[in-house]
């Protein structure tokens, strides 16, 4: 395993962020205070699982919440919460960084997403959203976006980019760029996760539960209706939340030293090619929805942690999701759960990136880590 250093190219954008407080910069710790059953099961690996292959430092204080892989140009785009990295797939160099001198509106990126015409989107936390496509463009409220806060990204056949921030959702007309807000309609206004299915329906995963909206109507899905499994370990309830209010909130996970429990807050969202809708929730494990019922995993099947921050499909089907104890991946039968023990830089995983040829990118704090076969 190789482990490669690239802190050295972020010092500008950390020199510009130095002295600046961090709502974030003690979120969601390892934690070991979880009883043993919610810390997921067995971790041998087989001849041909994956392993930990290259580790990518960019500093211990330094998040990665943000991972995309752009296949025009063979990159992965790394989000921190002190700049973008866009990093060569066959080279593994370091092709390009990105602060707020070069023109992206926040340096704590959230989500990055490559559409269908190639452009890079960047939702950071306070700073609206940057569009990159050789140049940047950055959008506020006076353009339109419902928040300054923007935390996810999904796009329709017919081109119509989907927003999620903490004060409602937009969408964004291909034609004209006129920005819609929906408000009212959601569950609850504070949106993490976004995709669409097979029939151009989108999926939006909040605080407060899932929505979907196929273009007519809105539909709704809670705990009371099987999102998130049961309480199992006895957990204290989260008051960590935007729920009902409008005061910034920050991302922990934990309270007086123990993990904390909300299964109505959804961090992703994810639609197979089959239409199954997989949500990661807190504390409430990886829940689906196959089409008429929810069903939930949780460490007691072999989920890694309850903590469900990012869901992401593999090109040979199966399912992989960063929790708050390592990464697993799901292939309809079989759980493999890797950690810190296995390699990674930390057991909190908040986004995943899957490349064509299968190679799996997990973002931590600390940096970045490949998993291949």
């Amino acid at each position: 395993m190789q482990t490669k250093n690239i802190l050295p190219l972020m010092v500008l954008s950390a020199a510009l962020l130095a002295g600046c407080g961090d709502k974030n910069e003690t979120a969601a710790p390892a934690s070991s205070a979880a009883p043993a059953s919610a810390q997921g099961g067995a971790r041998e690996l087989m001849a041909n699982d994956y392993r930990v292959a290259e580790t990518f430092n960019v500093g211990d204080g330094v998040f990665v919440r943000a991972l995309a892989v752009e296949q025009n140009s063979n990159s992965l785009w790394v989000g921190t919460s002190v700049g973008v990295l866009q990093v060569s797939l066959a080279s593994r160099d370091v092709l390009n960084t990105y602060t707020r001198k070069d023109g992206i509106a926040n340096e704590y990126v959230f989500k990055i997403f490559v559409d269908s015409k190639n452009n890079k989107w960047f939702g950071t936390d306070g700073g609206g959203m940057s569009r990159f496509d050789g140049t940047w463009k950055t959008y506020f409220p006076m353009h339109g976006l419902a928040d300054y806060w923007v935390y996810s990204f999904a796009e329709q056949s017919d081109g119509t980019l989907w927003v999620g921030t903490w004060a409602g959702l937009n969408s964004v007309n291909p034609k004209s760029g006129a920005f819609t807000t929906y408000l009212e309609e959601l569950v609850n206004e504070w949106v993490y996760g976004l995709d669409i299915d097979s029939k151009d329906r989108v999926w939006i995963g909040t605080e407060g539960g899932v929505n979907m909206f196929d273009g007519k109507k809105w539909s709704t899905w809670t705990h009371e209706q099987g999102l998130g499994a049961e309480n199992e370990f006895g957990l204290p309830a989260s008051d960590n939340t935007g729920l009902g209010t409008r005061s910034r909130h920050n991302l922990t996970v934990m309270a007086s030293g123990m993990e904390t429990y909300n299964p109505n807050y959804v961090f992703d969202i994810l639609v197979t090619p089959q239409d199954t809708v997989w949500a990661g929730t807190w504390g409430g494990g990886a829940a689906y929805y196959d089409g008429s019922k929810w069903h939930n995993y949780t460490t007691k099947d072999g989920l890694s942690g309850n903590i469900v921050y990012a869901v992401s499909q593999a090109p040979d089907g199966a399912v992989w999701f960063g929790t708050n104890h390592g990464v697993s991946r799901y292939d309809g039968k079989t759980w493999r759960a890797y950690g810190k023990g296995e390699g990674l830089l930390d057991d909190n995983v908040y986004d995943i990136a899957i490349t064509p040829n299968g190679d799996v990118w997990v973002g931590t704090r600390g940096g970045v880590t490949l998993l291949s076969m």
